[in-house]
């Protein structure tokens, strides 16, 4: 389920890390910081509800989408109360799981922007469209989470190391050339036969992306 799950929100553009015990989740959560969680109920150690409630005693205030064969209204009530902002019995549907999970991401708190541009280039993230002037471009779901991310950091420079761990996950290997080849399909995308550039090379810092007059 875990791999399954995984493989869906990475073609959605997540990045995801996949804990396989209550322990490693909470281990994961500890060291690194989420925009949302899945939580299972029955893991292998310590179960779901402990785990949701460890980590709300924890300060933690990512949402927590709980995920169960346990479908009684006694179990979502618990799960509910422990600190989750949303309970999904099992079986469901791939379509339901990844409408709960934008939805999750659009009602928080501090809901991030819809819409990032700078220059010719707009991102509207609940539609995930992207336009160069007005005209639509095609990405894939890599593609799309790269160019994101590069956009909310805009005239920051990132480092490989910054782009592996949020575009890509805590498997990705930081010798390999993905992140160059990605670029480089981003840069015929975007910057095309402009004269002016919005992706930039900082030869042993990483990447930016800015507009420059």
């Amino acid at each position: 389920m875990g791999r399954l799950l995984g493989k869906v929100l990475r073609e959605s553009g997540f990045a995801v890390d996949i804990s396989g015990s209550g322990e490693a989740a909470l281990e994961h959560v500890g060291v690194s910081s989420y925009d949302l969680i899945l939580l299972d109920v029955l893991l292998p150690g310590a179960d779901g509800f402990t785990v949701c409630r460890q980590i709300r005693n924890e300060g933690v205030a990512a949402p927590i989408l709980i995920l169960s064969a346990l479908g009684e209204i006694t179990d979502r009530v618990r799960g509910l109360e422990l600190g989750a902002d949303d309970y999904l019995s099992k079986p469901f549907a791939v379509d339901e799981l990844r409408a709960r999970v934008f939805a999750l991401l659009r009602r928080r708190s501090h809901p991030p922007r819809q819409i990032v541009a700078v220059g010719r280039l707009r991102l509207d993230r609940w539609k995930r469209v992207v336009s160069v002037e007005g005209r639509d471009v095609q990405l894939t779901s890599k593609e799309y989470a790269l160019l994101e991310f590069l956009l909310l950091n805009a005239g920051r420079v990132l480092t490989r190391e910054e782009i592996g761990e949020h575009v890509w996950d805590d498997s990705f290997d930081p010798f390999s050339n993905t992140i160059e080849v990605y670029m480089n399909r981003l840069r015929k995308k975007i910057d095309g036969n402009h004269s002016k550039k919005l992706l930039h090379t900082r030869r042993g810092e990483g990447y930016i992306l800015e507009s420059r007059h």
